[in-house]
């Protein structure tokens, strides 16, 4: 039965309700954009800090340039390019394409190749893939379009675009612009994307045939597609050659890499012995490869190696990131230790400059997962009284943690606290949750906060035909017509199923009652 034809016939029968009225939830502040702690352009440099400052994207970078040569001041490519650069490093991409594009409309400047690999590669990122491929078709100098065919061949792997990646990759190999490793592991990255594991071997072919040298990467992903074709035989097949190659240096990554497909394949033994000559591969320059060996240890259950390498990774020099503290308490909490986790998490604790709720959070959803309650409530008062701010999945974890535990009052409270970070992200909360707490009022008979509580889930897109159907039945107890629910139905476009058109029909007829039994009342009333 249409929800439409419901509304007709409810209106038909003049049924009036109390509007409800919606809750008032805690609004969480607009962030704005922060403003440069530390100016990267020269004091002097009164071009770039004008360009620095503007904010909205909206506003032009180019229109800035051209106001400052029009005033009689003169300007550099390299200070363009130093000023382009520092918008790089804060993504702000438009400005930074709106820069170069204006040096590019200059006679007096000359153009070079890295710049229009760089103008290519924020056409992708700013504008689309076509505009980048019409740039791409109007450049003539063979150094740039060697340059800038790689940023557009990533633009075809991320967009899955195999078959433009591989006509690109024809006319470039015609043209004798293919030179280097690195187009050909972008197709293998692709083929890799997109389960044409053979594919890769092909690529690795037609490298050999042309006599173009492999890197890492060539062969890292050499090994991953062998695994999935082949089997491990070929696999270390691969990896022989690459140690005989010695243009090439099998390091850490070709380890882990290899250490992986026998963990898939479940050689724990081989896995074990790769991984241990990964770790003497390990440099005290950077943090990367101590987490990458983490991650597999984790899948070998080895939490004595885990520890090993986070005490290794100190060696590093500088502060660990935030994003290493989520690493390794993840993989603690993965293996069962939520001892060693809240060691390292309290560890995190006394270094930290800037308190990242993501790293809590990893603690707090772990409590929350083993009903250890108590510990979550008081770690989340505890990142408060730190200064840390809640952000969408804080809420999400507590509001989980406390439904399942039948906590409805304070999966609600995290809820209302929650709704509001819909309008910065694309969380939304689960329906699991959503149900739950629409049946606790179902439970209790509690039709008036139920229906506060819909509107407001109507209102933020996320209501569903079970959460209606639930309202409906209280309805239905309560003898109350059901008008606004099913405008809400229809304006949220929900298919009613038998079992709710049942209950929309037998709420019909008892409005259809309530209705004529009131007017009979009313008639006798005025009689007497």
């Amino acid at each position: 039965m249409a929800v439409r034809s419901l509304l007709v016939k409810l209106k038909r029968n003049k049924v009036h309700l109390e509007p409800l009225t919606t809750w008032r939830f805690i609004t969480s502040r607009a962030s704005g954009m922060k403003p440069f702690s530390k100016s990267l352009i020269n004091k002097d440099d009164e071009l770039g800090s004008n360009i620095l400052r503007l904010k909205s994207p909206r506003r032009s970078s180019a229109a800035v340039i051209q106001n400052w040569v029009d005033s009689g001041h003169k300007v550099t490519v390299s200070e363009l390019r130093f000023i382009s650069r520092q918008l790089l490093k804060f993504k702000r991409y438009n400005h930074a394409l709106e820069i170069l594009t204006w040096m590019e409309t200059q006679n007096s400047f000359q153009m070079s190749a890295a710049d229009h690999a760089i103008i290519l590669e924020l056409i992708t990122k700013v504008r689309s893939l076509t505009e980048a491929e019409v740039y791409f078709a109007r450049i003539r100098n063979s150094a740039s379009q060697k340059a800038a065919c790689l940023p557009l061949l990533r633009g075809y792997v991320k967009e899955r675009a195999v078959d433009k990646a591989e006509a690109l990759m024809e006319r470039l190999s015609g043209l004798g612009l293919i030179v280097s490793p690195h187009p050909f592991n972008e197709m293998m990255k692709l083929y890799m994307a997109t389960s044409e594991y053979n594919k890769v071997n092909l690529v690795i072919m037609q490298m050999k045939q042309n006599k173009i040298p492999r890197n890492v990467l060539s062969y890292n992903l050499w090994m991953n597609a062998s695994a999935e074709t082949s089997g491990i035989s070929l696999v270390e097949m691969v990896y022989q050659e690459m140690l005989s190659d010695k243009s090439v240096e099998a390091g850490w990554s070709s380890l882990c890499t290899l250490a992986n497909t026998y963990i898939k394949a479940g050689l724990v033994r081989k896995a074990h012995l790769a991984l241990k000559h990964a770790e003497k591969k390990l440099s005290i320059c950077n943090r990367l490869g101590y987490f990458f060996l983490i991650t597999l240890y984790v899948s070998l259950n080895d939490k004595k190696a885990v520890l090993r390498l986070w005490e290794a990774n100190k060696a590093v020099g500088g502060r660990i990131p935030c994003a290493n503290y989520m690493c390794v308490l993840s993989c603690l909490v993965k293996l069962g230790d939520l001892i060693e986790a809240k060691r390292i998490f309290i560890e995190w604790e006394s270094n930290c400059q800037n308190y990242d709720i993501r790293v809590s959070n990893v603690l707090l959803g772990a409590y929350m997962r083993n009903g250890l309650i108590k510990e979550a409530e008081m770690l989340h008062l505890h990142t408060l009284e730190r200064g840390g701010h809640p952000n969408y999945k804080t809420w999400e974890i507590l509001m989980e943690g406390w439904a399942n535990s039948k906590n409805m009052d304070k999966a609600i409270d995290a809820l209302k606290k929650g709704l509001p970070m819909l309008k910065h992200c694309d969380w939304r909360p689960s329906h699991g949750v959503l149900l739950a707490i629409t049946e606790h009022f179902e439970n209790h008979g509690n039709l008036g906060d139920a229906s506060r509580y819909l509107k407001v889930i109507h209102h933020s897109g996320l209501a569903s035909l079970p959460l209606y159907k639930s309202l409906l039945k209280m309805h239905l107890s309560a003898q109350k017509p059901p008008f606004d629910i099913l405008e809400m139905m229809e304006k949220d476009k929900i298919e009613m199923d038998d079992e709710t058109s049942r209950l929309v029909q037998a709420l019909t007829y008892k409005t259809n009652d309530v209705f004529n039994h009131n007017g009979s009342l009313q008639r006798l009333e005025e009689t007497s």
